[in-house]
């Protein structure tokens, strides 16, 4: 099998595509410009335990956020063609 490797004769790194808005995949998915994620980093507005609250955290909305984000990461990834 013939493998084409990428970045082999350069030590200072490599990047993929030149700007932000320049579509890149990766396994042969559809090539798209980086994604914006709509949720922001979870805010907790108190410190979180593991002994306060069943979950560790002082309400819902911040467990819920931390779900939304996870998903929306894990469709930049899907969409990219690194998760299927």
């Amino acid at each position: 099998m013939a493998v084409e490797y990428i970045g082999h004769n350069n030590d200072d790194g490599m990047s993929f595509g030149l700007s932000s808005s320049q579509p890149i995949s990766f396994y042969g998915a559809t090539p798209t410009a980086r994604q914006t994620l709509a949720n922001a980093a979870v805010a907790t507005t108190v410190a979180i335990s593991t002994t306060t609250t069943k979950w560790g955290f002082s309400t819902s909305t911040q467990a819920n956020a931390l779900v939304a984000l996870v998903n929306e990461i894990r469709a930049a990834l899907v969409t990219a063609g690194l998760l299927a």
